[in-house]
């Protein structure tokens, strides 16, 4: 009985150590420019995302929508620096609130999305 005891803590011990890596397959936003929630002014010409893996260029892009729905991107997602960047060019905005929705696949294949808002505005 002690002995089974010991295994089933073992393999607690074991599973609890592996998941830090299945958390850190994914590709997740590490930090944005202009960043996650924040005031800016003057309006970005572009918006750019750092993610945690890199990325598959060919499935990875961010939306911008004004608080219409509009989009106001004025161009497609590129995936650049060490292939962990990924950025678009923006159209002239004016005062409002802003979403940003991100679709990203990593190298290892995982599909990752989010959302966020910033705001251009004094």
């Amino acid at each position: 009985m002690i002995m089974r005891k010991n295994v089933h803590t073992l393999v607690f011990v074991a599973l609890l150590c592996a998941m830090p890596t299945f958390a850190q397959t994914h590709a997740f936003v590490d930090h944005a420019n202009p960043r996650v929630g924040s005031t800016v002014n003057p309006a970005p010409k572009e918006m750019v995302l750092w993610f945690t893996q890199q990325l598959e260029p060919a499935f990875s892009s961010i939306e911008v929508r004004s608080e219409q729905g509009a989009p106001v991107t004025a161009g497609r997602a590129t995936v650049g620096g060490d292939r962990t960047q990924l950025r678009v060019p923006l159209k002239a905005l004016p005062p409002g609130t802003y979403r940003v929705i991100w679709r990203v696949l990593s190298v290892d294949t995982h599909r990752t999305e989010g959302n966020f808002t910033f705001r251009v505005g004094p």
